[in-house]
């Protein structure tokens, strides 16, 4: 299994990282060799990968990852980098290379001294890797400060790194850094092409793949977990039922102080699986025994430690928020769907009773004006806006049409 068989519905972008993978694997060969490098590549030393959400930018940043640093023998016998089964593909893949760091936004934004250690990394040869490589997940989250910093480093970069830069979209990247990546733009995977993925990878039930690719409109990883797991669905059944719920002020209140109260219940049960842990190993690492008092001097450390877990816990309630926020926008999105007798699948068959109400008791209007309550919930989110004020501002929004 090749490393680009997680890429679903990517085929011309697998086809252009393969090529650039067999360019790189090249230019290393001919510089171990002391041999002249190949006068035409298709490798570069930075990359931007954009795209819809869940039509996997980070999925094929590691996969590239992966095979550049690939060390399967059948290379020298002619085959592509990427065999998925090697240690560099297989520890690339897992997150556990040496010479493959990864950075993702703990909080609204990637600050400065979250990109500082890994700007200087990306200067230093790679370790026991064929390449240094710098992956950054949420480059839209970069700040202007962290932003700067990486774009010296892409400016400049040394001959063995490689930049990989993942956004929603090019627009969300600083011209000066773009102008010196290669963009490679992907799209939201087919319906059919996802569930076929859950069948084959995950061994999901046939139907329940259909249903789960429909609802989720070809978002790869939130297909799974719908798939996979019941939590996940019960979330959805509860938001899906909310616009029946919004006939009066006080149930709008109601609804939005449930709709926060699931996300921050999403957030606890990541922070208590994995905070106390962090807090534990960085203790080790300080010198402290166990059950002891830190070392003097390290106070600092452990309070960063808490600082970005408490940034962590914020961004993973707004996110729980967002994925509730898309499930309503797909909801509106269907009622309008029959409102004007579209012959567009409906993603939510599961609540066609619910679809058919409000499509007879509403306008096509105002459903529009119901999708854009719900966009402007998620940029206030977006904009650091408390969560119960922006959802009660949506619910009374959704109330009124």
């Amino acid at each position: 299994m090749s490393v680009w068989d997680d890429l679903v519905g990517q085929e011309k972008v697998s086809a252009v990282l393969g090529a650039a993978a067999r360019d790189a694997d090249a230019q290393v060969t001919a510089a171990a060799a002391d041999e002249p490098l190949p006068e035409t590549s298709r490798m570069t030393h930075a990359w931007l990968f954009t795209g819809p959400p869940g039509a996997g930018r980070d999925q094929a940043a590691r996969a590239f990852a992966a095979a550049l640093q690939c060390v399967s023998p059948d290379r020298a016998l002619g085959g592509a980098p990427g065999c998925g089964f090697c240690d560099g593909c297989h520890t690339a893949l897992l997150g556990t290379h040496a010479d493959v760091t990864a950075v993702a936004a703990v909080g609204a934004e990637i600050l400065v001294k979250d990109m500082r250690d890994t700007v200087r990394k990306s200067f230093t040869a790679p370790a026991n890797g064929r390449w240094q490589i710098i992956l950054v997940e949420d480059a839209e989250r970069l700040n202007e400060k962290s932003a700067n910093a990486v774009l010296k480093a892409v400016e400049e970069p040394a001959p063995r790194t490689v930049w990989l830069l993942c956004a929603p979209s090019i627009e969300d990247v600083l011209p000066t850094i773009r102008s010196r990546c290669r963009h490679l733009n992907l799209r939201t995977p087919s319906v059919d092409a996802v569930a076929d993925t859950l069948v084959r990878r995950d061994g999901v039930d046939p139907q329940a793949a259909a249903d789960a690719a429909r609802a989720t409109q070809g978002h790869v990883d939130r297909a799974r977990r719908l798939a996979t797991d019941p939590a996940a669905r019960e979330r959805r059944a509860a938001v899906l039922k909310l616009p029946l719920r919004l006939d009066e002020v006080g149930a709008c209140l109601r609804a939005a102080q449930e709709l926060v109260d699931a996300a921050a219940e999403d957030a606890k049960q990541l922070a208590e699986e994995m905070d106390g842990k962090e807090a534990e190993e960085m203790k080790a690492a300080l010198g402290a025994a166990q059950g002891g008092r830190l070392p003097r001097g390290t106070a600092g450390v452990m309070k960063d430690l808490e600082d970005m877990q408490k940034r962590r816990r914020t961004r993973t309630q707004r996110d729980s928020l967002d994925v509730a926020l898309g499930d309503l926008t797909t909801f509106y999105r269907d009622v309008l769907a029959l409102q004007l007798g579209s012959r567009v699948a409906i993603a939510n068959s599961d609540a066609e009773d619910a679809l058919d109400r409000l499509a007879r008791a509403g306008s096509p209007e105002s459903t529009l004006r119901r999708i854009e309550a719900i966009a402007a919930c998620r940029e206030a989110l977006d904009r650091n806006v408390a969560p119960l004020l922006a959802v009660e501002a949506m619910t009374m929004a959704l109330r009124a049409g």
